[in-house]
């Protein structure tokens, strides 16, 4: 057999895929270790941790004193000085108020043993006496049983031998090392690591730069402008938290301390800075503090009056606190999801005891900075923070599959408070349509779920119908809602206002709109959309499948007096050959219409073709509306009307689009006949 001539060709290389789940079993293995690290290492990341977020909450006012011209090094001596001045006397005040409390629960032992009685009589008392009505009534049921008789011990059968010989031990008298050593231990330790802590925040303060230098090179020098940001994002978020949750503390332990000295409890005081210090526990420390009050103030007050209002002082106060001025001072949330702080919580409370307790949501604060400027670590912004995991768009999407059209209609309540409708449309209704669309490309729609997205969209649709396409107050749209922030470039623009409001009726021009589907199933329902938009604008339009203008039926449609066709389909970007034939056969049987084509990308192929057979190319909803409010404008009101579609048959029309049939997965349309030529 004779051999092919040419060049041979080497042999074609395939490569080996890449081992599914080894870049995620790398990543579990590196979070073991983190995690092992940090439980074994607590007792020297403590320290570390606590002179970083220290020197945070003192970085203020060491930039004030430089500002003042006080130099960095006295600076940052006059503000540790005046940190250690201040936790000195705390200490202090905490330690007398309790030695005072020491001494004065003599005079409420007599009010104490009283309310010990009542409690043990409304609750022990009553089971004890349950417990022997219960026990009698055994005894008398149950036979009753032989006892065998006792064995004296002092009988003379008893041996000297089986009695027990007592033994006292003697303890030397401890020399007075090692009570220094007994008292002094307990307060060495917390000496120590606070002592660790001033030094380690006195340089961090000293060469602050130098180390975000340092740590900009060992992470970010490939990308300084991202390295900057999470730092100084961390920077100002720490900043702003502490200082906010201080002053709100401080406030709190003010207001507790006064409210219980009014109602009578003593040691107000030392209620007071408890409160202030456990408010760094996220959601119980306040709690704590008043559970620890309102025991004190039961047991030493006369009656129960003394419970109810230091109850009721506690309550006030940390709904306030939580609801009014916090929101206030550093806005709705710290960027942490209530969950996230939940669960930090439980974390490190479990690898650092009480300190991370109390370190917990500054620690996951940063972590979440560094997931939203890392990319391998972007799930930790994704689980913990604050922002909406969806971009609108993909929540209105979501809520389509899932067949939930009241969710969607909550959310569009929420968004249109800050957009205008047809922004609505443009940036979370047809995006979201859009990621359907790419779906169905992809096949992975089914017949089912497609039909489920129609009808929730047309739910969702005819819910908007009464809602007016007016501009958004300028005092409302200076503001974006939260739920935008986490959203693509486009659904982060500032809010565009609709166009001016046209009413054909007022104006006397008769110019209508015919919007055509294009051939997707998807396209009836942003066609609709156009329609609706159409209408809340004055336009008179009506809706018309894409099989009403079909190669075979084309012929059979009057487009006398129309002066506006406007081709709606998400198949414009592609430019298929059904949509080019369409806008051919459109511009032969009406030249003078003016023909309109939505929604197109601006880099689509259309584009060349459009601005040859159409008068324009939409790439949104909004540009839609424009051109044909301008089209409708520049129509002159001697032109012939078109008497649209047939009375019987306009009251079907723009019902909805055409419902797949989810046993065939095609369309089948309702929408009435164009009339006759």
């Amino acid at each position: 057999m004779p051999q092919a001539s040419g060049p041979r060709r080497s042999p074609a290389k395939i490569l080996p895929p890449e081992a599914p789940g080894l870049r995620a079993l790398a990543s579990l293995v590196t979070g073991v270790i983190v995690i092992c690290a940090l439980y074994f290492g607590r007792a020297v990341m403590i320290p570390i941790i606590l002179a970083i977020l220290l020197s945070f909450l003192l970085a203020p006012f060491v930039d004030m004193l430089r500002r003042l011209k006080l130099g960095q090094v006295p600076s940052v001596i006059v503000a540790v000085a005046v940190a250690l001045t201040v936790l000195t006397g705390v200490g202090a005040l905490i330690g007398a108020q309790v030695a005072q409390l020491a001494g004065d629960l003599p005079k409420y032992q007599v009010a104490i043993e009283r309310k010990i009685d009542t409690v043990q009589s409304l609750t022990v008392g009553r089971a004890d006496e349950f417990l022997g009505r219960a026990s009698s009534a055994l005894k008398r049921l149950s036979p009753a049983r032989e006892q065998e008789p006792r064995k004296d011990e002092n009988s003379p059968s008893s041996s000297p031998i089986d009695q027990p010989m007592p033994v006292e031990v003697h303890e030397p008298s401890p020399s007075p090392l090692e009570l220094a050593q007994r008292f002094l231990s307990p307060v060495i330790s917390p000496l120590e690591t606070t002592g660790i802590v001033l030094v380690v925040a006195i340089f961090i303060l000293l060469q602050c730069e130098d180390l975000r230098d340092r740590l900009i090179r060992l992470f970010g020098s490939r990308d300084l402008h991202r390295a900057t940001t999470a730092m100084e994002e961390a920077a100002r978020r720490l900043s702003r938290y502490f200082l906010a949750q201080l002053g709100i503390n401080l406030g709190v332990g003010i207001v507790i301390s006064i409210g219980l000295a009014i109602i009578g409890v003593p040691g107000a005081l030392l209620f007071g800075v408890m409160t202030a210090l456990l408010r760094f526990v996220p959601y119980v420390g306040t709690w704590i503090a008043a559970l620890v009050a309102v025991v004190f103030a039961a047991a030493v007050g006369p009656g129960w009056s003394m419970l109810v209002w230091t109850m009721v002082l506690f309550g006030t106060t940390d709904i306030v606190a939580g609801q009014v001025v916090e929101p206030l001072l550093y806005g709705h949330s710290t960027g942490l999801s209530p969950f996230a702080v939940i669960v930090a919580a439980i974390f490190w409370s479990w690898i650092w005891g009480p300190i991370g307790l109390v370190l917990s949501t500054p620690l996951t604060l940063c972590l979440v900075i560094l997931g939203r400027h890392v990319d391998r670590l972007e799930f930790l912004d994704v689980l913990f923070g604050d922002r909406p995991a969806l971009t609108p768009a993909e929540n209105f999407y979501q809520r389509l599959l899932a067949n939930d059209p009241d969710e969607a209609l909550l959310q569009a309540e929420s968004l249109l408070k800050e957009r205008s409708l047809i922004a609505y449309y443009d940036e979370v209704a047809l995006e979201g349509l859009r990621l359907a669309h790419n779906d169905m490309l992809r096949g992975v729609v089914t017949a089912d779920q497609l039909r489920r997205i129609n009808e929730s969209a047309l739910d969702i649709i005819e819910g908007l119908e009464d809602t007016d396409d007016l501009p958004v107050p300028v005092r409302q749209r200076e503001e974006l809602p939260a739920s935008f922030e986490s959203s693509d470039e486009a659904t982060r623009m500032a809010p565009e206002l609709p166009p001016a409001h046209f009413d054909a009726v007022k104006e006397g021009h008769t110019a209508s709109v015919l919007c055509i589907a294009g051939r997707s199933e998807l396209d009836d329902l942003a066609a609709t959309i156009a329609v609706q938009l159409f209408r809340k604008h004055g336009l008179f339009a009506d809706l018309a499948g894409y099989e009403r203008f079909s190669r075979g039926r084309f012929g059979e449609v009057d487009l006398t007096g129309v002066t506006i066709i406007c081709v709606v389909s998400f198949d414009a970007a592609e430019s298929p050959p059904y949509l080019r034939n369409l806008l051919r056969r459109l511009h032969q049987r009406a030249p003078g219409a003016e023909l309109i084509v939505g929604l197109v990308f601006a880099e689509s192929e259309l584009q060349g073709e459009v601005l040859v057979r159409t008068s324009s190319a939409a790439v949104s909803l909004k540009e839609l509306v424009d051109a044909c409010v301008a089209a409708a404008r520049r129509q002159s009101t001697d032109g012939v009307p078109w008497a649209g579609l047939s009375a019987a048959d306009g009251e079907a029309a723009l019902i909805g689009p055409p419902v797949p049939d989810a046993s065939s997965g095609t369309s089948r349309s309702d929408l009435p006949e164009l009339g006759n030529a």
